[in-house]
């Protein structure tokens, strides 16, 4: 039988898709070069929204190593530190920093996808970039590095 109230139908899918909207909400702004919190010109600490939020906390995660501080999940963070002096080639090491990163990032309901891996050596540091898209097609590239010696 056809839905004599298609207007309720309509309102309960609008409905359903606000539920699984994913929110971005808020969070600091960090610099990481000076090791310090953005501060606002009245000396409080600087808040990012939205995606700005998001892209902090890319940064963040990346720069985190997962179970050493307890104030985080045990899904936060990398673990770049357990592939140092492991002996891997290079091949194998640039394909554990996709997938790390890749876990890392995916953690969070706002990350759509983890790619557009580039891979620098000099001597036995490996600098990386990639690139991460959010839900709302957002997108950060994001450096990192790893010393790939005992």
């Amino acid at each position: 039988m056809a839905n004599l109230f298609p207007e309720e139908e309509a309102a309960v899918e609008a409905a359903e898709s606000e539920e699984n909207e994913v929110k971005f909400g808020s969070g600091v702004r960090f610099d990481y070069e000076a090791g310090e919190f953005v501060l606002t010109p009245t000396g409080r600490i600087a808040e990012a929204e939205g995606a700005d939020a998001w892209l902090e906390w890319c940064r963040k995660a990346l720069q985190t190593e997962r179970y050493r501080y307890l104030v985080y999940s045990r899904n936060y963070g990398q673990e770049f530190e357990t592939l140092i002096g492991l002996g891997l080639s290079r091949s194998a090491v640039e394909s554990e920093i996709m997938r790390i990163t890749t876990e890392t990032l995916m953690t969070d309901p706002r990350t759509e996808s983890v790619g557009n891996f580039a891979f620098d050596w000099q001597g036995d540091q490996c600098f990386f970039t990639c690139e991460a898209r959010s839900v709302r097609d957002d997108s950060i590239v994001l450096q990192g590095s790893l010393v790939n010696a005992v």
